[in-house]
């Protein structure tokens, strides 16, 4: 089942390669929360991002899930997104259980502080 036009989230908009990854856990700037991880970097271009689970987190249908949920917040709300920057979600164990609210609440708290914006 594929998402109705204009309302998927493009590859493009993805963190996709494994060396992008293990760059991004080496020198972003990192939030943490209960669930969750988010590591943010400058990077020249539009925003991406990335999202990771773990087998810690359970069965491979609960972690899609999780990854769907992290993926549908930002997409409604691309403004959780900072401009010109590389975004990674990681999840902590628990984060299954969590409901979608839950899950956008505490990525939400985790936005508002994640990256000191330069001041003018």
């Amino acid at each position: 089942m594929t998402a109705p036009a204009g309302e998927g989230f493009p590859k493009a908009a993805r963190v996709r390669r494994r060396r992008e990854y293990l760059a991004l856990g080496r020198t972003a700037r990192r939030r943490h929360t209960a669930h969750f991880v988010m590591l943010c970097q400058p990077r020249e271009g539009d925003s991406r991002l990335g999202v990771t689970v773990s087998r810690k987190i359970g069965d491979a249908v609960l972690r899609n899930r999780v990854k769907r949920r992290v993926r549908e917040i930002f997409r409604r709300d691309p403004r959780r997104l900072v401009p010109n920057h590389d975004t990674v979600v990681i999840a902590k164990t628990g984060a299954g259980a969590l409901s979608f609210r839950e899950i956008a609440d505490e990525l939400g708290a985790a936005a508002a502080v994640r990256v000191e914006r330069p001041r003018t």
